[in-house]
């Protein structure tokens, strides 16, 4: 495993948490270290528990582990979160001063720094700065040089003025001086090294928002809605300077309303939501499908179901994007496992959409959501991205296929099952689509030869999609291995590195991970080559794991996780220790 370290701030919503814990992930990103981020909040704007953790190393890091070495203590109950974490040699920094810290006990073995961090805020100019003296002093405990913090906090605070941009380099520094001066007879065991490495630093939403403008995207509409409402914060502003529109609607129906209308005019359109806006979007999902509609939705998922847990991790939504609707929807349901491929996969669901004129579902989850990574600039060559626009007519092209009467039909059913398509303005190319059933032309019918026909036109989309696009998984570990782990989504990161804790256990498994819900990998030869087969995923019935012993027809164990919290290398590593030890009998 990488030599890394924890830290972490913690306290309540509204303390300005999550502002302090990016300014210090930028910070050690641009020193050039590996950061890997994960939030636990509460679903209100004030109040109730919340904490910011990074974990950063020189080497790449792709997960969280069940250790914390420095902790920044906000409130008493910050400690208590954490006590699990929490090692021999663990510094937790406090502000004594505070009537609600003035009773804290440190747990032996640990070192507590009773810092004022307050007071030491007020003098640099200001007490709403307390949270930087506290980085400052982090600085100092980890050994890290404050002159990196600079940067991040002129990111921060640039547009409010470099008046206050020093007053926050101020109060960095009289935090480290604090430290420096009240507790130097201690020998923290820290050393952050920099390298000159540069790296990109971002988060699941903003990958999806990114991918969506490079593949073209250019009309978001959407409500905001906790995890995804990100993706429609990054598409702000950004996506208006190539010609572009976001529209926050007034719900989730309107949203994808909205994006239905601008795909029928030809713009590469998208709405992201989470499981509760899915289920609202769901009736124009159908229409979007049967007029043949490209569009991307995605579904950022959450702990559910009804309003759940906001805020907590679950892969719970994928029964619904699999097989939800009424009657027989065909769609293309994608699933990035990493940051990284939530840019491509986006990429790769817009050219789906168009080439196969079907509605594709992006599916994220919270963990790859809020998550905040670092990558090398060339993870992200847009110069990579391919736009794939499909079976689109122009004006010179539209006479091939119009029936007897010159009537172009844009359900015309061809044998691939994809018919062509024209964007309004084409001469020869105007035509309307209902959401009834329809002819080639468009127009409502009841016709039983006509029904079966449209029908059977729109599924063979889907089986042309199967035959000539790769529809692979990723393979991790031993190839040859008896044990078997099979994954979808954000868990692929703790896999991963729970596969480096059990390789020092001496156990070797073979790892896929799987990008593509439907179509999917027939992964029948993989599961019987191997002894035994593990499901892992972050939801109570297993739904994957359902799917896969439909397609093989044979019994899987699993691995579930539904505490709404996301699953860590080393207890991940433990799990599937455990199930290995206690082979599946026959």
């Amino acid at each position: 495993m990488p030599e890394d370290l924890n830290w972490a701030i913690g306290g309540e919503a509204g303390d300005g948490i999550d502002s302090t814990g990016k300014i210090f992930a930028q910070a050690l990103s641009r020193a050039g270290r590996h950061v890997f981020t994960s939030k636990d909040f509460a679903s209100r704007i004030r109040g109730g528990y919340t904490a910011y953790k990074v974990r950063t190393a020189v080497e790449r890091c792709d997960s969280v582990v069940d250790r914390l070495d420095i902790l920044i203590a906000l409130t008493e109950r910050t400690i208590d979160e954490n006590m699990d974490e929490l090692h021999e040699g663990s510094v937790i920094i406090y502000d004594g001063e505070r009537t609600t810290m003035q009773d804290v006990e440190i747990p032996e073995g640990m070192v507590g720094l009773d810092v004022p961090l307050k007071s030491l805020a007020e003098e640099a100019g200001g007490a709403i700065m307390r949270n930087v003296v506290a980085l400052g002093v982090a600085c100092e405990v980890a050994d890290f040089p404050i002159e990196n913090l600079d940067e991040s906090l002129e990111k921060r605070f640039g547009d409010k003025g470099q008046a206050i941009v020093e007053n926050n380099k101020e109060a960095a520094r009289v935090g480290k001086n604090y430290v420096a001066e009240e507790y130097d007879d201690h020998d923290f065991p820290y050393e952050l090294e920099t390298t000159d490495k540069d790296y990109v630093l971002l988060n699941g939403d903003e990958a999806i928002g990114m991918g969506a403008l490079a593949a073209g995207c250019r009309f978001y509409a959407g409500y905001p809605i906790t995890p995804a409402t990100d993706v429609m914060e990054y598409l702000t502003g950004r996506i208006d300077q190539y010609g572009g529109k976001v529209v926050q609607a007034e719900d989730e129906l309107a949203a994808i309303n909205l994006a239905l209308g601008a795909a029928r005019a030809g713009a590469r359109s998208m709405t992201a939501t989470s499981g509760p806006g899915i289920d609202l979007m769901t009736e124009t999902f159908g229409l979007v499908a049967t007029t043949e509609t490209p569009m991307v939705i995605c579904d950022v998922m959450r702990s559910g179901p009804s309003t759940g847990m906001p805020t907590k991790q679950e892969q719970g939504d994928l029964n619904m994007t699999l097989y939800g609707g009424h009657g027989e929807i065909p769609r293309f349901v994608v699933a990035p496992t990493t940051v990284a491929e939530c840019f491509w996969k986006t990429v790769e669901a817009f050219n789906l959409a168009e080439k196969y004129q079907i509605p594709v579902y992006l599916v994220s989850d919270l963990a790859l959501a809020v998550t905040e990574q670092t990558f090398p600039p060339e993870a992200f060559d847009m110069d990579e991205v391919e736009i794939e626009r499909g079976n689109v007519v122009g004006a010179d092209e539209v006479d091939e296929w119009v029936d007897e009467k010159e009537r172009f039909q844009p359900h015309a059913p061809t044998e691939d099952g994809v018919s062509p398509r024209t964007f309004p303005g084409t001469p020869g190319g105007a035509h309307m689509t209902t959401g009834l059933e329809h002819d080639s032309l468009g127009r409502r019918t009841e016709e039983e030869e006509v029904r079966v026909e449209q029908v059977q036109k729109r599924q063979r989309k889907v089986e042309t999609a199967q035959e000539r696009e790769e529809w692979d998984y990723r393979e991790f570990g031993d190839p040859d291995a008896d044990t078997l782990v099979i994954s979808w989504g954000s868990n692929e990161g703790a896999i991963r590195e729970g596969m480096e804790f059990l390789e020092e256990d001496g156990i070797d498994v073979r790892f896929i991970s799987v990008p593509y819900i439907f179509p999917r990998p027939d992964l029948s030869e993989e599961i019987e080559q191997a002894e035994q087969t593990i499901v892992v995923e972050c939801n109570a019935e297993g739904q994957f794991a359902d799917v896969i012993e439909h397609d093989v027809l044979e019994r899987v164990e699993r691995i579930n996780k539904y505490t709404g919290v996301r699953f860590k290398a080393d207890e991940l590593a433990d799990d599937i220790k455990d199930a290995v030890g206690h082979p599946q009998e026959a």
